[in-house]
């Protein structure tokens, strides 16, 4: 498992079901970059509290409002256009990248607070349902998020 949050996370992302369940989440209003980081948490043995919950949503929160939602939508509303015009398709693949970007700034943001957190085995397999927000419900898709690992 590696110690690093992006490796983890790109490693985790490709795992088959990973994909569907985060677009199912992320479509729930869920971050997925904080549930990628619940899941590295939970897999390095993390106690979960409510202050480091607490912790993680306040430094996501406002990278995810006002960095990588403008990101995405401007880029998920040129979709359409961008079929039908090599110009704005380029443009929008550019965007595209850039929402990556701010999604690894994230992460490193993520990792950077949590490092020194000790861990605590028998407490840490509740970081995903803490951190799911308005995703909370979506069990099958948190549950897939944890058997992926």
């Amino acid at each position: 498992m590696p110690r690093d949050l992006q490796a983890f996370a790109l490693g985790l992302y490709l795992r088959p079901g990973v994909e569907a369940a985060c677009l199912e989440l992320q479509e729930q209003g869920a971050d997925v970059c904080l549930l990628l980081c619940a899941v590295w948490l939970e897999t390095h043995g993390i106690e979960c509290t409510a202050e480091r919950c607490a912790e993680l949503q306040r430094l996501a929160q406002p990278w995810r409002t006002q960095v990588i939602a403008p990101l995405r939508r401007l880029r998920q509303d040129w979709r359409p256009a961008a079929r039908s015009d090599p110009v704005l398709d380029e443009l929008r693949e550019r965007l595209k990248a850039l929402e990556l970007d701010a999604e690894w700034a994230q992460l490193q943001r993520l990792e950077a607070a949590s490092r020194d957190w000790p861990a605590a085995p028998e407490a840490a397999r509740s970081w995903l349902e803490k951190l799911a927000g308005p995703a909370a419900g979506c069990r099958e898709a948190l549950a897939s998020l944890r058997a992926a690992t």
